[in-house]
């Protein structure tokens, strides 16, 4: 599985302006509606905010994974953000997150979306990855970083 077979580029933003957790959930989501991927975005915010009540999905050296499963969606999608400020996120590590990956599944969906939790992760443990990330200045090099890793593994 290719990080790619899930990201919709269109849902891609190298600028959140979002200061809070909330906001950074609500800024994703509207990049999957505005992709047209999405269509009830309330819906989908409750359901994120809902999973983050359980646990922040804050994992630590600036990344956070929100994630959640929604009826009404046919495939596995992502959004990424990139937030130049930094969010407190409530992440393991108490550092802020700058880096988001928002990955929505259908709600019968169990193998691919912990597949892609998975990728995600995988790829985000690499500091050159995720140095390389922040630095890029717009969404056209985001994507170009993410294809050149998803070619190495």
């Amino acid at each position: 599985m290719k990080m790619l077979d899930f990201l919709n580029e269109k849902a891609v933003s190298a600028d959140l302006k979002a200061a809070t957790k909330e906001e950074v959930i609500r800024e994703l989501v509207d990049l999957l509606v505005t992709a047209q991927v999405i269509k009830d975005k309330e819906r989908l915010v409750k359901i994120l905010l809902e999973r983050e009540a359980l646990g922040s999905t804050g994992v630590g050296q600036g990344v956070a994974i929100p994630h959640g499963k929604c009826e009404g969606i046919r495939e596995l999608v992502a959004a990424f953000g990139l937030s130049r400020a930094g969010v407190n996120f409530d992440s393991l590590d108490g550092e802020p997150a700058s880096i988001f990956f928002l990955l929505v599944a259908p709600e019968d969906s169990a193998g691919p979306h912990l597949k892609a939790l998975a990728r995600i992760s995988r790829f985000l443990k690499d500091k050159y990855f995720r140095d390389t990330l922040r630095a890029a200045k717009d969404e056209k090099t985001i994507i170009k970083i993410i294809k050149q890793e998803d070619a190495k593994k």
